[in-house]
């Protein structure tokens, strides 16, 4: 039987034979101990390089805050100095740029208008002349004022109107202190409160009296302007001003508590959408028919008659609650914060 060397396993045929059956070459054998000197030297070394790479990540994230903030600093700085100066003097050259080219562009313009009463002027044209020949004959109005702002110009007329609702209604959204959910009043409504107590009447009986004799009066001298605006002077706009003042002045005479007995939030939002919604839906009717070619039973009626003239008194009557209404409000709200 053949003798086996002790040192076989370690041979250079040995390692072959080892490898052919699925062993551990000197390769392995190797990477093995170093996985173990390194599994050895990462456990014992562990807590001291968790710790270094603690230290340096601190050390990069203070020194990242402080680049932070010497950049905050440097930017406040130049913000402050530098950056207001220049803003300054960006502000007056577009200011002045602006106001200049306006200002050119205005007499420029002025500068082309034609003479005054030159009968070449635009404004010497088939459109003012059929107002003046043909107005009375086409819109009933004698007020030829009246004719041409609420029967040829009656859409202009509606914006403007829809201009005095969305003014008050945006004094209210920014003004009108409302109560609670629950009903009670809120604290600024109560500070309101006290503070229009200094304004309210305390038994001023000349004012009072007075009030009483003029007040039916003015709304008198009101209405007879808004019903009489088709035929002379006055109209909607003029005639709702001097009713809102007659408001206004009982309101100063007596309070609000007397004249909300008449005329409160609700009273104001019922008039205003009614006036608004007549006028709309009377002038889209006027509109659909004139564009159309169709007959209208609206008819111009008798120049000079108090029912005349169309739909023109009935749309001084709608404008005349809105203006009415956006006077009074007006007054209430920066007064008191309420209606």
């Amino acid at each position: 039987m053949a003798k086996i060397r002790p040192d076989y396993e370690k041979s250079l045929f040995g390692r072959f034979v080892t490898w052919l059956k699925g062993g551990s070459t000197r390769l392995d054998d190797a990477m093995a101990h170093a996985m173990d000197d390194e599994a050895s030297l990462s456990h014992a070394e562990a807590n001291q390089i968790a710790q270094k790479h603690e230290a340096d990540y601190e050390a990069r994230r203070a020194a990242l805050a402080e680049r932070e903030k010497s950049m905050y600093v440097h930017m406040h700085s130049w913000a402050s100095n530098q950056g207001k100066r220049i803003s300054t003097w960006f502000y007056r050259i577009a200011a002045v740029v602006i106001c200049v080219s306006i200002i050119v562009l205005l007499v420029s313009t002025a500068a082309e208008l034609p003479p005054y009463g030159s009968p070449d002027n635009p404004a010497h044209n088939e459109v003012s002349q059929r107002y003046i020949e043909q107005g009375m004959q086409e819109t009933g109005a004698v007020n030829i004022v009246a004719g041409m702002i609420l029967d040829y110009r009656a859409f202009d007329t509606l914006g403007e109107s829809n201009v005095l609702f969305i003014a008050a209604v945006t004094v209210l959204i920014l003004l009108r202190v409302t109560h609670r959910p629950d009903g009670k009043p809120t604290t600024s409504q109560l500070e309101a409160e006290c503070d229009d107590r200094m304004y309210e009447p305390k038994n001023d009986l000349i004012l009072q009296h007075q009030a009483s004799f003029l007040v039916p009066m003015i709304l008198m001298f009101g209405i007879y302007g808004v019903m009489n605006g088709h035929i002379g002077p006055g109209g909607g706009f003029g005639g709702g001003a001097i009713m809102g003042a007659a408001l206004i002045l009982y309101l100063n005479a007596f309070g609000f508590k007397k004249t909300e007995r008449f005329f409160t939030f609700k009273t104001f939002s019922i008039v205003s959408v009614a006036a608004l919604s007549f006028y709309a839906c009377s002038k889209a009717y006027s509109f659909f028919t004139g564009a159309n070619h169709l007959d209208s039973f609206i008819t111009p009626g008798t120049p000079g008659m108090l029912f005349s003239a169309g739909l023109i008194p009935y749309l001084n009557i709608a404008v005349g609650m809105v203006v009415c209404c956006t006077m009074y409000a007006f007054y209430t709200l920066f007064r008191k914060g309420d209606m």
